[in-house]
């Protein structure tokens, strides 16, 4: 993978086994990023995720949330289980939208000795539906020696441990770099721009991390994603299931988004709109990204319609989105 460049933005990771962290002098130490951890498999909350959200932000740091996916994650439907935790921690934090970097999912462990299929399937279950909730790609966390288990996920991006060298796993599954890497526990690694492994603020040895670009450029990055669709960035497209016209779509920018009643439709499943609370269930899951559009409820047709296993396919020239089913 590629080296490291001068001038790339430099941040941490934290949880609360760093304790109390003064965010203003981490920020002051050249530090423009963090990932905070907000949870771990289908319950555990880390109880300093939200106050350090808030000091995090406050201080000026471009922030993200992880997810540490459990040992005791053996199946998709436990991973939806730990993906419904991480969200819940991330609306309790102010949704989505307070974050500045796409949520996180730290899988590194296979203390259940999965076999590759089966670790994917969790990976790809958990990764689906945190986008099917939030409406942003998340980020994959992982290191070299269990990043071979993700065959099939490099569209996803890509955070990478790697302490001792730059170049590319063996077997990186299809990723051929890194969005971000973290090169130093603090102990052992690299070392930040100004040659010191310590950031100020922080007691003790703590993850450093770079991204593959600047400041500006992570900003520009991943700013897009977070970013409300602007009103006149929206296009009308054609949904279709087996040929047949379903209704509307309508294009946030590269996002497409379909009627949620044609969704349920096309996907065999219930959906419930509660207009009073403006929320969207669909197959009893609650959504969080859903767009109102002249009274009707749109939401977002890929990540839902592949959490399904159905494929979408996009007809640029004739401006329509299809869904073919697949087994659920």
């Amino acid at each position: 993978m590629q080296a490291r460049k001068k001038g790339n933005a430099q941040g941490i990771d934290v949880s609360h086994h760093q304790g109390d962290i003064n965010f203003k002098k981490v920020a002051a130490d050249g530090i423009s990023f963090v990932f905070i951890k907000a949870t771990q498999g289908r319950s555990f909350r880390s109880k300093t995720f939200l106050q350090f959200v808030k000091d995090a932000k406050a201080a000026g740091l471009l922030i993200g949330a992880y997810h540490y996916v459990d040992d005791s994650a053996t199946t998709p439907e436990m991973a939806r289980q730990e993906a419904a935790n991480f969200v819940s921690a991330i609306k309790d934090a102010g949704g989505v939208s307070t974050f500045d970097l796409p949520p996180v999912m730290d899988y590194e462990s296979n203390k259940s000795n999965l076999n590759k299929t089966a670790i994917k399937a969790v990976a790809k279950a958990f990764l689906q539906e945190v986008e099917r909730f939030t409406g942003v790609r998340p980020i994959v966390y992982t290191y070299p020696s269990f990043i071979g288990n993700f065959s099939g996920l490099s569209g996803y991006p890509l955070w990478i441990a790697r302490y001792h060298a730059t170049k590319a796993p063996s077997d990186a599954s299809g990723w051929s770099r890194w969005d971000f890497w973290q090169y130093s526990d603090g102990q052992y690694g690299g070392t930040l721009p100004n040659g010191k492994m310590r950031v100020n603020g922080v007691a003790g040895p703590v993850d450093l991390n770079e991204y593959n670009g600047t400041v500006d450029e992570l900003r520009a990055r991943f700013g897009k994603i977070t970013a409300a669709p602007k009103k006149e960035s929206v296009k009308e497209a054609v949904f279709q299931v087996g040929g047949k016209t379903l209704g509307k779509a309508l294009l946030f920018g590269s996002k497409t988004h379909v009627p949620l009643r044609a969704l349920a439709t096309a996907l065999g499943v219930s959906c419930n709109w509660d207009n009073s609370n403006k929320v969207a269930y669909l197959d009893g899951r609650k959504l969080q990204s859903v767009q109102l559009v002249e009274g009707a409820a749109y939401v977002q047709l890929r990540p839902i319609a592949e959490s399904y296993g159905a494929v979408v396919s996009w007809d640029q020239k004739n401006k329509i989105a299809t869904l073919t089913r697949g087994d659920k």
